[in-house]
């Protein structure tokens, strides 16, 4: 049995959502005066490889120690993309189901190959891993939810694209101007029409309001070894395993993807 690990590491380095607070640590106790070390964090949720809970945005929805254990670890398939995926891509079920079969409540996580631009990546680019990440095409939601997915993940800062999210709508707007950029790369790709099309008003933050009611939920910023040869387009045993964080609207995760037979007893 080998084990992968599947998450970005996470420090006062990293970058964060925009709009969101930053990761902050210090140390509160230093092994010379107190004997021991110990540290003190403040932070978001959404820094770094984290699970979402329907209750990010669902009222009522079930939080991180509510969600059932056999949703977080099980089969399923990694599936690498990194062949169509340039700025501002689209993903489609079809990109997915030509590469590997997706059964039923698979955990469903996607190489884009993007997690390279993240802070920790072979190539970090803060505005390209931000601005212009890959993100779900429409017809993904209805897949998702006809497979019965519980849970899957992305090596982008989000599943949801740049237009449907504050980077490709507002943000910067009369200032830094991000959204301009943007949007204008946007219509350059898909066409002015194709951009009304593929991202209207209503399908903002899509893939979290239209798929948290009905506890689709999803794993953002995957990387670590997720490039591994031997994981890419295989079915698998996958894991997340979040902290048990009581009312927790979102986690920071550990992912991990099983090949192999267990060891047996000696």
């Amino acid at each position: 049995m080998k084990v992968y690990d599947l998450s970005q590491p996470l420090n006062e380095r990293n970058s964060f959502w925009p709009y969101y607070p930053p990761f902050e640590v210090k140390y509160i106790k230093r092994k010379a005066e107190h004997g021991v070390n110990a540290q003190y964090i403040q932070t978001s949720n959404h820094m770094g490889t984290h699970l979402d809970a329907p209750r990010h945005f669902v009222t009522a929805g079930k939080t991180i120690d509510e969600l059932p254990l056999d949703w977080l670890c099980g089969p399923g398939v990694i599936v690498d993309l990194r062949d169509e995926m340039d700025d501002l891509a689209v993903i489609s079920p079809q990109m997915i189901e030509k590469r590997v079969k997706v059964k039923t409540g698979d955990l469903v996580f996607l190489h884009t190959g993007w997690h390279k631009y993240a802070d920790w990546g072979a190539a970090p680019d803060e505005e390209r891993y931000y601005h212009f990440h890959p993100g779900a095409h429409p017809d993904l939601v209805p897949w998702l939810l006809e497979k019965k997915v519980h849970i899957w993940g992305v090596d982008l800062v989000s599943t949801d694209h740049p237009m449907n999210l504050p980077i490709g709508r507002f943000l910067g707007k009369g200032a830094h101007g991000h959204c301009d950029k943007v949007r204008a790369k946007a219509e350059a790709k898909f066409g002015a029409d194709g951009v009304k099309k593929l991202f209207p008003d209503s399908a903002y933050q899509l893939t979290h309001n239209a798929l948290f009611p009905s506890d689709c939920i999803h794993i953002e910023n995957l990387g670590g070894e997720i490039e591994a040869p031997e994981l890419q387009n295989k079915r698998l045993i996958l894991g997340c395993f979040p902290w048990k964080f009581k009312g927790g609207e979102a986690a920071f995760c550990r992912v991990v993807a099983f090949v192999g037979e267990w060891p047996k007893s000696p």
